[in-house]
């Protein structure tokens, strides 16, 4: 790579760094496992720059490595080692914000591995879904219906009640 590249490749990186990071502690579940998945991404980012840097959506591109990533390190057997299972169910002191983002944080990391990726491009990276489609190699629908199975097993998790649809009286009007 030459120098033009590696300031091109800085530069790109460093403006993506926080909301990546972002995403990557949301699919792992942990801020920490999150940063190394940041790491073997933009690390593969850099190796490929000459290709990636001629992509047509280079953030969709990166997205793709890091969700790669993600899956891959999922199928290790280190993956399922908790060095500190107190850390997810540690409260702060104050706000209800803080203490919903916990819960949310911890009932990520019971969805399985691609529903996370699913809910986690569509909502907390703002991604179409084509984007994720293109992201994940999957199609649109298959992209639905994760983010639709992602959203029940949240709203499970986190103790919701499902909405009740409404019914319709013998005259056609609804309850």
């Amino acid at each position: 790579m030459n120098g033009e590249q590696e300031r091109e490749y800085v530069a790109y990186v460093t403006a993506r760094l926080p909301a990546l990071r972002r995403i990557a502690a949301q699919l792992a579940g942990d801020p920490h496992r999150g940063d190394d998945l940041v790491q073997q991404a933009i690390t593969r980012l850099y190796v490929k720059w000459r290709q990636a840097s001629q992509a047509r959506n280079l953030d969709a591109y990166l997205h793709t490595i890091l969700v790669r990533t993600f899956l891959d390190d999922r199928r290790l057997a280190w993956s399922r080692v908790d060095l500190a299972p107190e850390a997810g169910t540690e409260r702060a002191a104050t706000g209800a914000d803080v203490d919903t983002r916990l819960d949310l944080q911890v009932a990520l990391g019971q969805m399985p591995p691609r529903q996370r990726a699913a809910v986690v491009l569509r909502f907390l990276a703002d991604r179409s879904v084509e984007e994720v489609a293109e992201i994940l190699q999957v199609s649109p629908g298959t992209v639905k219906s994760q983010t639709s199975d992602g959203l029940a097993t949240l709203r499970r998790l986190l103790g919701e009640q499902p909405e009740a649809a409404p019914t319709t009286t013998a005259k056609g009007a609804v309850r």
